[in-house]
């Protein structure tokens, strides 16, 4: 019989991780580490750096390639065949290492249960998996930035970057969170009135910070943004808008 956990680990700063998540790396027998190909070497560094500073260098990781997803069709669709590719390449592994059972881990960035799909690829496998919570790139960025999420009684939207493009402000939202923005999605909206704080590799040692008017802002950040990403061949970046 296979236990699953998913463990969540924070942006990428070993510090982050809860001591609930170290307890949980020990019991592992199996901990699977994903590798998104060479432009994102860095995340798998992180990783393997987490494991190392909790664990040692004799933790039970094995690592494996992560499938690519299709991005040619429709987003939906391709979404659930990656995510189909992903669940065939995780029973491949954990087969392969624990024939007879036993408790395999996956390291989740920030927390399995904001904006993170392995709850839904865990359940492909019929597994019920035992969830860690991890520290959320939302808490990083206004901590680091040190602002609370919402205003007095006020209520906060959490969306993607294709939902702000697509749909605008959402409607009886006095602050807005933004995630998985493929860049400038802010574009979108009025910036008269609007603050952004945004953030880039939160957490890790070449953390971005940018705060202010979204109106002087917006290009500095596409810009920023873009420059990092060249820089570094990949880039996690999250913002927080309120009016």
């Amino acid at each position: 019989m296979i236990a699953l956990d998913l463990i969540g680990i924070g942006t990428g700063n070993p510090e982050h991780i809860t001591l609930a998540a170290i307890r949980a790396m020990h019991e592992a027998e199996l901990i699977l580490l994903p590798r998104k190909g060479e432009d994102k070497g860095d995340l798998a560094d992180l990783r393997r750096q987490i494991v190392a500073v909790h664990l040692g260098e004799a933790a039970p990781v094995v690592e494996f390639d992560l499938p690519v997803r299709d991005a040619s069709g429709g987003y939906i669709d391709g979404v659930n065949d990656w995510h189909d590719a992903i669940a065939a390449r995780w029973k491949h592994e954990i087969d392969a290492h624990l024939p007879q059972g036993g408790r395999v881990a996956l390291l989740v960035w920030g927390d399995p249960s904001l904006y993170d799909s392995t709850l839904r690829i865990a359940s492909r496998l019929g597994l019920t998996p035992r969830v860690v919570p991890g520290v959320t790139s939302l808490s990083v960025l206004t901590a680091a930035h040190a602002i609370p999420l919402n205003d007095l009684g006020a209520p906060v939207v959490i969306t993607t970057g294709r939902r702000l493009r697509d749909e605008g402000w959402p409607p009886g939202a006095d602050a807005v969170a933004v995630m998985l923005d493929a860049g400038g999605a802010f574009g979108a909206i009025d910036p008269a009135g609007v603050t952004i704080w945004w953030g880039a590799y939160l957490g890790m040692d070449h953390e971005a910070l940018i705060a202010g008017p979204l109106a002087d802002l917006a290009e500095l950040i596409v810009e920023t943004r873009a420059r990092l990403r060249a820089q570094h061949g990949w880039i996690m970046d999250i913002y927080l808008l309120k009016r």
